[in-house]
């Protein structure tokens, strides 16, 4: 049966975990070929694990590389892995999607932020898919094939209590992804996701007083109503106590699926709903 991505090759940033893994899998289902970047060495062992289960899996080729994406050097290098894992022959060596999913979080109110913080928090999620993004570019197709989403999130837009940080680097990320749809128009469809909770350890390291803050939305989310006979009991359990139950990361990683296909080619410069209703822009 024929692909949609049969062939080609994509890039994700913090793919070796949590939404990125996700995202890798439902990419290497559709036929892609993968570069899963991570940031520390300790996910060396685990990157290469996942690679050779998703090349068994799916038979294609995956390679993990251990990069700082906030660096010029880091996502140079990430680029480089690549063209020396897939370009043959040189020449034709292209990236055909990307997807900027690494980042960090930060919950602080407002007197807590430290200068330190601010900085970092912005170093990885702002300018990490800058950088990127400028590493990938000269090597994006050149007839609007190439695909380059970005992973942003309602907290770009809520307005969070303890999220002056983490939101204002989602929003800044999305004004980039507009910019991009139109400086990259002829090269790729350059649209944004905003995901709203998620099961993980991500999620379940907030703080209880943030967690209580954001029951209220989560409780009036359409999609996030548990669905018993559907969801696990354990799921049903938990959205007793939080409001509502998270999305799974698959849910997310299929939203990021769709955009990378070439039927959403007439679909750029947007950010794109993925959080079961509880962001309705328009």
């Amino acid at each position: 049966m024929s692909r949609p991505l049969e062939g080609k090759l994509g890039i994700i940033t913090g793919g070796s975990r949590g939404i990125g893994a996700a995202i890798a899998s439902n990419l290497a289902s559709k036929g892609c070929n993968l570069v899963l970047n991570h940031a520390s060495a300790s996910s060396a062992a685990l990157t290469a694990t996942f690679c050779a289960a998703l090349a068994s899996a799916h038979g294609i080729r995956a390679v993990g590389v251990q990069a700082d994406v906030g660096t010029a050097e880091g996502a140079s290098a990430i680029v480089a892995f690549a063209r020396e894992s897939f370009a043959s022959p040189p020449s034709q060596f292209q990236i055909d999607i990307l997807v900027n999913n690494a980042g960090i979080a930060l919950n602080a109110p407002l007197p807590a932020i430290t200068a330190h913080e601010f900085s970092e928090t912005y170093r990885v999620n702002v300018l990490g898919p800058l950088l990127v993004t400028q590493a990938v570019e000269p090597f994006l197709p050149r007839d609007r094939t190439g695909r380059v989403v970005n992973i942003s999130s309602v907290s770009s837009a809520a307005g969070f209590v303890g999220q002056t940080v983490y939101g204002g680097t989602k929003a800044a990320l999305e004004a980039m992804t507009r910019t991009w749809a139109r400086e990259l128009a002829e090269r790729a469809t350059v649209n944004a996701i905003n995901p709203g909770p998620v099961e993980g350890p991500l999620y379940a390291s907030n703080s209880p007083e943030f967690l209580a803050g954001i029951k209220g939305w989560i409780m009036h989310t359409p999609g996030m109503a548990p669905r018993p006979g559907v969801d696990s009991p354990e799921v049903i359990e938990e959205a007793k106590e939080g409001g509502g139950r998270l999305a799974h990361t698959s849910e997310i990683a299929g939203i990021v699926g769709m955009l990378c296909t070439p039927d959403a080619a007439w679909c750029t410069g947007q950010v794109v709903c993925a959080n079961g209703g509880m962001m309705m822009l328009h």
